[in-house]
């Protein structure tokens, strides 16, 4: 009897050599989303553990069935090389994977990856325009957009009136705003015509609408919003509106390396071999990403495009090749 009784107890028992991670931790490197958007997850009772409520911070081992809003995820233990995409997001965008109003989202022009996410490493208003970062990695896009790590923003920014010296100090300085203090950590003057100035300004946090809230401050409306650096990335100037380029292993593995990010060298190995093997899943080069059509509106194009209908060419018969 006690034999049996001692089986049954370690049956229920979670075994000591299972590997075990914090959930918003396994969440975020399985490429579901950041950490902190796990974290709001798991607050909401989106996710589910051995169909219980989760709680923040609790472990999980590798036989546990995780569900999220009632859908069964599948967690890497083993974290993945990440890739990462960049993005010249146009004005007129939204960075939101689903749409009420239906307008254009940047989620629908990705290209898709297989058993993967495509994460966006901080966000874009609709009106602003320049790089926007994607990940499959939630831990790095967790290190690239919490403010306690610092990760610099920079921007173009033309604004309709010029500052003066006092302006720029006490932007400089730090401005009360609704949600606190914001500054800019670098702020220099670019030039401008007419009564158009631009501006080049760093800031260390991507509060919404942060910048265009400091120049409003002190009424001085912003009429063009440009990305140009996001951390050690910088837009690439062959990098057009509305292109995107996926970066090569090496390029990733320098970021990680400039965040001080730990990497699996047999995962950056594999990622490296699945590209020589499939060079079309990378593209080394920047491209478009392609629109699809409904069958009726590329007939309609063809036909504008050709401009009149065409005609089958007739073989020629033995006496028509005489006349000739």
């Amino acid at each position: 009897m006690c034999s049996q009784n001692s089986d049954s107890n370690k049956d229920n028992v979670k075994p000591a050599l299972s590997k075990s991670q914090r959930l918003h931790k396994l969440l975020a490197q399985s490429g579901i989303g950041s950490r902190r958007e796990m974290e709001k997850y798991i607050e909401a009772g989106r996710v589910h553990v051995n169909d219980s409520p989760a709680t923040l911070g609790q472990l999980i081992y590798s036989n546990d069935a995780i569900k999220i809003d009632g859908r069964i995820v599948h967690l890497f233990f083993e974290s993945k090389f990440p890739k990462i995409l960049l993005y010249h997001k146009p004005e007129g965008e939204i960075v939101s994977v689903s749409d009420p109003q239906k307008r254009v989202t940047v989620f629908s022009k990705l290209p898709r990856i297989k058993d993967e996410k495509w994460i966006s490493i901080g966000r874009l208003d609709i009106n602003t325009s320049g790089l926007l970062m994607f990940t499959t990695s939630g831990d790095l896009a967790n290190r690239l957009m919490h403010p306690k790590f610092e990760i610099e923003r920079e921007y173009a920014v033309r604004i309709f009136g010029e500052l003066t010296d006092d302006q720029i100090s006490k932007l400089k300085s730090g401005v009360k705003l609704e949600d606190g203090i914001a500054k800019f950590d670098e702020l220099r003057y670019q030039g401008g015509e007419g009564a158009n100035r631009w501006y080049q300004v760093v800031l260390m946090e991507g509060r919404n609408r942060e910048v265009r809230r400091l120049f409003d401050h002190f009424i001085l409306p912003v009429s063009r919003l440009i990305r140009t650096r996001f951390g050690p990335v910088s837009l690439p100037s062959r990098l057009k509106r509305g292109m995107m380029l996926e970066l090569e292993v090496k390029e990733v593995e320098k970021i990680l390396k400039w965040l001080d990010m730990p990497f699996s060298l047999v995962s950056r190995n594999e990622s490296l071999n699945k590209i020589k093997a499939r060079k079309k899943h990378a593209h080394p080069a920047p491209y478009a990403p392609k629109v699809k059509f409904d069958r009726k509106e590329m007939a309609d194009r063809k036909a504008k495009k050709i401009g009149k209908k065409t005609t089958k060419r007739r073989i020629r018969s033995a006496s028509d090749i005489k006349k000739i």
